[in-house]
């Protein structure tokens, strides 16, 4: 028998109004923080090497050694993994609300500290940039479960793929945003302190305020989230949590009266028989949850892990691409302000060539085809580009075949985009109970970063040249490119099959999906101990 609160219910069938957006507004600042904190420190990497691993007399400029660049690049995917998982379970404990603070809050005082260091050799440099990041990473994480899960929470049932899209869309943005800001920063600083290049003079090519230009990029990553930090706590909490997870059938019909303009009456009763009903009060660990839920579950964070393998090991070529097509000339012909406006500008194009693109057609078209076809064509077409990219990979390399290569890898991640990148962030909120919905997202989203990290470090040793002597400086050797390409064709693959363990959402309210209005005839009578940490017995 269902038992449909009216407070959701209105939730559901809502028309698309002002709340929607500035929710998406409020929430998508955070996203958009995200992207800009954790890519911004790609722009700077090599002016990192030239500033503090300077060797006198080397051919070319100076670069971090890859134990320091693997730390520097991969601390923050450690401490978004973190965060993940512990505001994922906190957002379900707590309240979305108050949880959403603290990550904001964390965001803003690391992004400024990541900019400081406590002394000025490279290792407490090194070391001090590595901890803020962690921190830093460790608030992005929360961000991931929490507006995901407020969202789905707050939005009608026949846009809520599109407005959920629509936050995490806010990624590309931020991307953008931290490509031009860096292009801005690094324009201003050439024109105030004009260098040579490294080959014409090594030590002077490398202007001592050149310190500053990596410090402010980090830094200016608070601002957007210091400024949205207002607005997040003036958001009611979600009617959702209120009414079945703290059961104040009161509280959510005031909150939601206020932000629907219309009345609504506390159904206390009926909360109190939702809540109380033994067989939707089941834990994370039971052998329930694993029967409702287990194989979406294992759908949600096997995509999401798949995905962002192939996602991350994109930096693999874009070194390779941007000096092939001339974005980016050799390192010593240029010094080393000119270096982060040129890798800046490289970053902004593909951004906004294929990035940005992709997420706004996930956003056009999710809630009309649905998520289960979308994520399915994206794994589809990323295979397809991956193994056209792998096989002739002998034909890429020539100069000629260069723009080809460059179009093709384009369209990978254009599909990645317009696909599961943005229905793995999507899915989670929708399919799993109100009690759980943050946590099992948080897990999903932490085995995505699982992904990426063995994406941006497993493939940068993997894809090292097989002969000694072409590998980059400091690493082994490995399979090569044309042979990591075949390997991530083959995670793709992977992908299209896991992904028919998700079911499709799409036009159904998230008490149907996860089947929290119903009531079970076989349900644990009312005496019986909660099933929070007891195993409840299966239907």
């Amino acid at each position: 028998m269902a038992k449909e609160l009216q407070v959701l219910n209105a939730l559901d069938l809502a028309k698309t109004q002002w709340y929607h957006f500035t929710a998406i507004i409020i929430a998508g600042m955070g996203f958009f923080t995200d992207a800009y904190d954790l890519f911004c420190i790609s722009l700077v990497t090599k002016l990192l090497g030239r500033i503090y691993y300077h060797i006198d007399g080397a051919e070319k400029p100076g670069s971090l050694p890859p134990n320091v660049s693997a730390a520097v690049n991969g601390v923050a995917f450690c401490g978004t993994l973190s965060g993940q998982l512990f505001f994922g379970w906190l957002g379900d404990k707590m309240g979305r609300k108050k949880v959403y603070g603290m990550t904001l809050m964390l965001m803003v005082i690391c992004s400024i500290a990541s900019g400081l260091s406590f002394s000025s050799d490279a290792k407490a440099v090194m070391s001090t940039l590595c901890f803020f990041r962690f921190w830093l990473g460790f608030g992005i994480g929360g961000d991931y479960p929490l507006s995901a899960t407020i969202m789905s929470e707050y939005a009608n049932k026949k846009t809520r793929g599109a407005f959920i899209a629509a936050v995490f869309a806010m990624q590309g943005f931020g991307i953008l945003a931290g490509g031009i800001f860096a292009i801005i920063i690094s324009s201003a600083f050439k024109a105030w302190f004009d260098a040579p290049s490294y080959q014409v003079d090594a030590l002077a090519s490398t202007v001592p305020q050149a310190d500053y230009v990596w410090r402010i990029i980090l830094m200016v990553g608070a601002l957007p989230a210091a400024l949205t930090y207002y607005w997040r706590m003036k958001m009611p909490e979600t009617a959702r949590y209120t009414a079945l997870v703290a059961k104040n059938a009161k509280q959510a019909a005031t909150d939601m009266s206020r932000v629907l303009q219309v009345d609504l009456e506390a159904e206390e009763q009926k909360v109190e028989q939702l809540t109380e009903d033994k067989s939707n009060q089941f834990g994370l660990f039971t052998k329930k949850f694993l029967h409702r839920h287990g194989l979406h579950l294992l759908g949600t964070t096997t995509t999401w892990f798949l995905l962002d393998i192939a996602f991350y090991s994109q930096n693999l070529f874009q070194k390779d691409i941007f000096s092939a097509i001339g974005w980016i000339p050799k390192a010593q012909t240029m010094n080393a302000i000119d270096e982060v406006y040129r890798i800046a500008r490289a970053q902004t194009l593909i951004a906004l060539c294929s990035t940005v693109p992709g997420y706004w057609f996930t956003v056009a078209f999710i809630d009309r085809i649905g998520r289960f076809a979308i994520q399915l064509m994206g794994f589809f077409f990323m295979t397809v580009f991956m193994f056209a990219l792998a096989i002739p990979y002998n034909h890429w390399t020539h100069k000629d075949n260069q723009i080809g290569f460059v179009i093709i890898y384009s369209l990978t991640f254009f599909f990645a985009n317009f696909g599961p990148n943005a229905t793995t962030f999507v899915v989670p909120a929708e399919i799993f109970p109100a009690r759980l919905r943050s946590t099992c997202h948080g897990i999903s989203a932490a085995s995505g970063k699982l992904g990426a990290i063995v994406g941006a470090f497993g493939f940068l040793y993997l894809a090292q040249s097989q002969s000694k002597d072409k590998t980059d400086a400091g690493y082994p050797t490995g399979i090569g490119v044309k042979n990591s390409l075949l390997v991530l064709g083959v995670v793709n693959f992977f992908g299209i099959l896991f992904t028919f363990l998700v079911p499709e959402s799409n036009g159904k309210s998230l008490e149907e999906m996860s089947g929290e209005n119903e009531t079970d005839e076989g349900s644990v009578p009312t005496g019986e101990q909660s099933s929070h940490n007891r195993t409840v017995p299966l239907v």
